[in-house]
């Protein structure tokens, strides 16, 4: 069998024209429409992704934003039921401080005024004692007492010039003021000469003195000149009780459980 070459080169040459026109027309615009296709797809899956991812990373800012405002509620919270707390213990425990100062002011005051009535009764009933035995020693009183207590009162005055009463004595001998003696009852000559002699012969002092009768004295006498005065009576006693025993309520009161300071009665000696 003859080939026609010719005819077979003619084919091979229509075939590659129709290879190339269906590239051209057909497969080309095919192709590029494939492409196309593709690009946009993958564009559009690269799109999705990055939404994705967007969508991700803003829920993951999202849930790290509640976390976070979780946690500062949770402390805030906590910081709130700890301020609430101390508060309360503060106003408990302010509460009860002033109930304790109150209780503790309620009992100093009724204390003090525990001791004030204490204090009042006895003073009154010191006032009222003392005023009692004052007048019964008054009412006892006599000149015959009195003339005793003369003798007494000499007797302290020879015993004065070597006691603290020496300076009072030697400006009684160097005042020019007239020196008195008074008593609660007229004395005696006898009781005058006493005195008298004492004051001349045992202190020196040249003046004759002035008698008087002092009603407010309690069976005693005393010499006075210038304002200055030394004497010795029952009253003397009295005071100097009635100023001790003043002393001893004033003092403050010892602690539970000591004993309570006994009375120190001053009072002048009798020097015979």
């Amino acid at each position: 069998m003859l080939i026609d070459w010719f005819t077979v080169v003619a084919q091979l040459l229509n075939f590659l024209i129709l290879v190339w026109l269906l590239k051209r027309f057909l497969y080309q615009p095919v192709l590029d429409a494939i492409d196309a296709r593709e690009h946009r797809i993958a564009k559009e899956l690269a799109q999705a992704d990055a939404t994705r991812n967007a969508a991700q990373a803003e829920q993951t800012h999202f849930r790290e934003q509640q976390a976070a405002l979780d946690a500062q509620r949770e402390a805030l919270l906590a910081t709130a039921t700890a301020e609430a707390d101390a508060e309360g213990k503060r106003l408990i425990e302010a509460a009860r401080q002033r109930a304790t100062e109150l209780e503790a002011h309620q009992t100093q005051r009724l204390a003090t005024q525990a001791t004030a009535l204490r204090q009042a009764l006895a003073e009154r009933t010191q006032h009222e004692v003392f005023a009692v035995c004052r007048k019964a020693l008054g009412d006892l009183a006599d000149a015959g007492l009195e003339s005793r207590m003369v003798a007494t009162f000499v007797r302290r005055l020879q015993a004065a010039r070597a006691t603290d009463e020496a300076a009072l004595l030697a400006g009684f001998k160097t005042s020019v003021a007239p020196l008195v003696v008074r008593s609660a009852f007229a004395l005696s000559d006898a009781d005058r000469a006493a005195v008298q002699a004492a004051l001349k012969d045992d202190l020196g002092i040249a003046q004759a003195p002035q008698f008087e009768i002092a009603s407010d004295r309690v069976a005693g006498i005393e010499i006075a000149s210038a304002g200055q005065a030394l004497g010795w009576s029952i009253a003397d006693y009295l005071d100097a009780l009635q100023a001790s025993v003043t002393e001893l309520l004033a003092a403050p009161a010892p602690p539970a459980g000591e004993a309570k300071p006994s009375i120190k009665l001053k009072v002048p000696t009798d020097a015979g």
